[in-house]
């Protein structure tokens, strides 16, 4: 008898009720008191009020995050919240913004979701998804429903969802899209509440949806914003990437980054299985910046801990901060910092890198290539541009029509020459920036990862994923160059380059593209070549005594003393023997 009366209660569970118990776990586990408090008082001071509900409109989150009109971002941002607000019923989206689903908003946005639910990245990642996308028409034979009647049918599972609008026309998906149609992250949350068997599944399915290709080059530019944005910190201290030369660049990384996930000149939207591929691969860390961004509705003005007593003591905000690149390069600008944040962690990269070499100041030779970036014993990022060169003999087509391209390499051991064997790790990472975002993992068929070589050896330059060449050519014959499989070499005047996808091989030391599943070279001249340190002063310090050391010892060994005392009596007995000076015969063993 209990158990029927169990069994009817489940039965009889609202899913307001569900939520709120959500939420409550959420708040009791993904928030401090203060941070708790805090929200409540940021809510109610921004929330309208109608018959007696308070709730967020569109306008007023737009206006609390201080999101830029110039970037079009707002609406798209209000969709997401409308919809991760529903949580986990995304079927019950757009949603009313009261707290309890400003709540939901905020632990996913934050990723404080963790603390209670053990899920990852790509669930977070596929809740993105939707959030993002509307429904295709023109795969369903379903209408999207308008009367009340129709909506009703949604709830209960017989038509089509009623948050997906009706969304374009796909020209084609790239590939079917076979993965289960449940939101896991959603799954976990009811299991949470040990009421996983009331999960009602109303979504569209994820494959007929897409992502517009206009709104996520939006949210992208957004995302490139904020990238940088410490806890607390205003997003209106950026306003000058917003204008001018630096608006215009941030489009264009914009338009890189979205040319990863889809040929905008043949498809109107983003897939699914685009975001879910590209995303862990090439853009892991994408959505870092809603991190700190969200967490400003846990920080009251009512709470300002930074106002001291003493007038006279300077206020926290008023201290200066460092410069997010204190260098200025010919390549690496605010907006390519921030696309390198999507891949590599941004506590590596903001405030913290150090212009080693530059070819424009230092000169394009890989002796002064070695002179400024050997003994810095942290992590490196070289970043390579250059123009297509035209080359109808070429064994493979070009990988894009675009003439102008950014290649580059993370390696984070330190550089040396290579006489014999490649060095490097499994850490090194192969990139491509423009006009193709994308990050080539290293492998382990081969070790192949970094050679740094000098004549008299064949073909001499800096090659990533291709093997060491040999010392000697065979006598009588000339040497080719043996490009690994997904590899980059530039040769030893900087002049040229050359970045090879051999699909067909099924990769070396760098891992195949995932999205571009054929063969390509782009061959180049060499326009700028750059290298940046990771690290700060400690790093900077540590490379200059080693600079001294090797001065030191390259001077000792200058010095010949032939037991004189005496510097003129030992310059004239090496001049006599014919080692330094006028005599000297040149090493003729007659």
């Amino acid at each position: 008898m209990g158990q029927g009366q169990s069994g009817e209660s489940d039965r009889t569970v609202t899913t307001e009720e569900l939520r709120h118990g959500l939420v409550h776990k959420f708040t009791q586990r993904c928030f401090g008191p203060l941070e708790l408090y805090s929200f409540r008082d940021v809510f109610h001071g921004l929330a309208d009020k109608q018959a007696d509900i308070a709730y967020l409109k569109e306008d007023t989150i737009a206006r609390f995050l201080e999101i830029p009109d110039i970037l079009g971002a707002s609406s798209i941002i209000f969709q997401m919240v409308s919809y991760l607000g529903a949580f986990p019923f995304g079927q019950d989206a757009p949603i009313v913004l009261g707290f309890e689903q400003m709540v939901m908003v905020v632990v996913i946005m934050t990723e404080r979701y963790k603390r209670v639910l053990q899920k990852g990245n790509s669930d977070r990642t596929r809740l993105f998804f939707r959030s993002l996308a509307v429904y295709d028409r023109t795969a369903s034979h379903h209408e999207i429903p308008t009367s009340k009647a129709e909506r009703l049918e949604v709830v209960k599972g017989h038509s089509a969802p009623r948050n997906y609008v009706a969304g374009f026309a796909v020209d084609e998906a790239i590939e079917d899209y076979e993965e289960d149609d449940n939101d896991d992250l959603a799954l976990a949350a009811l299991e949470s509440l040990d009421a996983i068997n009331v999960f009602r599944h109303g979504d569209a399915p994820i494959a007929q949806s897409s992502i517009p290709s206009d709104n996520l080059k939006k949210l992208i530019m957004l995302l490139l914003l904020v990238a940088p944005l410490g806890s607390q910190e205003s997003l209106a201290r950026y306003s000058e990437r917003l204008v001018g030369d630096q608006l215009e660049s941030l489009r264009r990384t914009a338009d890189n980054i979205l040319a990863a996930f889809v040929n905008v000149e043949k498809f109107p939207g983003v897939k699914i299985l685009q975001f879910s591929t590209v995303i862990p691969i090439s853009l892991p860390f994408l959505f870092n910046g809603f991190n700190p961004l969200f967490e400003h509705f846990l920080f009251s003005k009512a709470l300002d801990f930074t106002k001291r007593k003493d007038s006279s003591a300077p206020p926290v905000d008023a201290i200066v901060a460092p410069p997010l690149l204190p260098d200025s390069g010919d390549i690496l600008d605010l907006n390519v910092l921030s696309q390198l944040s999507f891949f590599l962690p941004g506590n590596t990269l903001f405030r913290r890198l150090r212009l080693l070499y530059s070819g424009g100041d230092a000169g394009f030779s890989m002796g002064s290539f070695e002179t400024k970036v050997f003994n810095w014993r942290a992590p490196t990022i070289l970043l390579v541009s250059g123009n297509r060169i035209s080359d109808p003999q070429k064994r493979f087509p070009d990988g894009n029509p675009s003439s102008h391209m950014v290649f580059g390499v993370y390696l984070s051991q330190p550089w040396r020459q290579t006489h014999k064997d490649c060095f490097g790790d499994n850490n090194t990472l192969l990139f491509q920036l423009e006009p193709v975002h994308e990050v080539f993992h290293a492998s382990t068929l081969n070790t192949d990862y970094v050679s740094f070589t000098k004549s008299p050896v064949p073909h001499p330059g800096i090659a990533f994923g291709s093997p060491h060449p040999k010392a000697k050519a065979t006598a009588g014959l000339a040497q080719h160059v043996n490009l690994g499989a997904v590899s980059l070499m530039l040769d030893s005047s900087f002049e040229f380059g050359v970045f090879t996808h051999n699909y067909t091989s099924g990769g070396g030391a760098f891992h195949n593209s995932q999205t571009r599943k054929r063969d390509w070279q782009d061959r180049f001249e060499v326009e700028s070549l750059e290298v940046w340190g990771c690290g700060g002063d400690a790093e900077a310090e540590e490379q200059r005594k080693r600079w001294a050391w090797e001065e030191k010892e390259a001077e000792a060994r200058r010095k010949i003393n032939l037991g004189t005392g005496d510097i003129e009596v030992d310059r004239a007995l090496l001049e006599m023997a014919g080692i330094i000076g006028g005599n000297r015969s040149g090493g003729s063993m007659n």
